[in-house]
């Protein structure tokens, strides 16, 4: 099971949005803790670490699942991957610096894997999906390493075969697109048995990178209005967008819950 491990220079304590822990954390803080873990793995052979990036639907989920809400709690890092929780996390005067997106933190991870020479594995979404997802992060961060791809599934008679492949592939960090809450889940089952640094939650990260999904406009992600975009494109997708206002409405009925 991962243990919080934070950058050193980060003092402030984590937020907790209707009992899930954020922690406050910038991207550059963030990336500079997950440089650290490979450096431990690398050097003292440190077990694999997870990071989770929360959004709202993960917040609401976790309201009905204690596992997934234990899931997230334990992690060693979390951060504020939508601006709802950034903006919850100010209501309740604990506030994060900034978002930090699944799809931007994994380009940014790319490149410092390419500038250190770590190596890097894309598990999951659908066949061929993540191989794309390659070429793009390959194009955007000249000189990385992908230790490898594959697409399988989070079905637990999966789970020997895919750990297999990353230890052979000698990979440093594994990225998991399996959706929430079974990407996370996936990982938590797996996490001591894992032969890498970190183990990330990716969601949808590699159908945007492989031009399958398009995200909003600039300007509609600095205005935090991305799910707005994605509800224009994807209509079906309305009864998640509704973890929205609810999610908003608990935060001020309830305010601060650690429990």
């Amino acid at each position: 099971m991962s243990l919080k491990t934070l950058d050193p220079t980060q003092s402030e304590a984590p937020a907790f949005v209707l009992g899930v822990r954020v922690d406050r954390v910038s991207q550059r803080q963030a990336l500079a803790c997950m440089e650290q873990m490979v450096t431990r793995r690398r050097t003292n052979g440190e077990p694999c670490q997870q990071v989770v990036t929360v959004n709202t639907e993960f917040i609401m989920a976790a309201q009905r699942d204690t596992i997934f809400r234990q899931c997230i709690n334990q992690a060693a890092l979390v951060v504020a991957d939508g601006m709802g929780v950034v903006w919850a996390t100010k209501y309740l005067r604990e506030p994060a610096p900034e978002r930090i997106t699944g799809i931007d933190t994994l380009i940014e991870l790319a490149k410092l894997c390419a500038a250190k020479g770590y190596r890097i594995y894309l598990l999951g979404a659908a066949p061929g999906v993540a191989e794309q997802a390659r070429a793009r992060l390959e194009s955007l961060a000249p000189g990385l390493q992908v230790a490898g791809t594959y697409a399988g599934s989070p079905a637990p008679e999966e789970e020997e075969e895919i750990i297999g492949r990353v230890r052979e592939a000698k990979a440093d960090i594994l990225c998991v697109a399996y959706g929430a809450p079974a990407q996370e889940l996936w990982i938590r089952r797996n996490i001591v048995r894992l032969p890498v640094a970190i183990a990330m939650g990716v969601g949808g990260a590699y159908d945007f990178l492989a031009g399958r999904q398009r995200r909003a406009p600039k300007t509609m992600q600095r205005m935090g209005l991305e799910w707005l975009y994605r509800l224009y494109r994807e209509p079906w997708r309305i009864k998640r967008m509704l973890a929205i206002p609810q999610f908003m409405v608990l935060v001020l009925l309830k305010g601060r819950n650690k429990l």
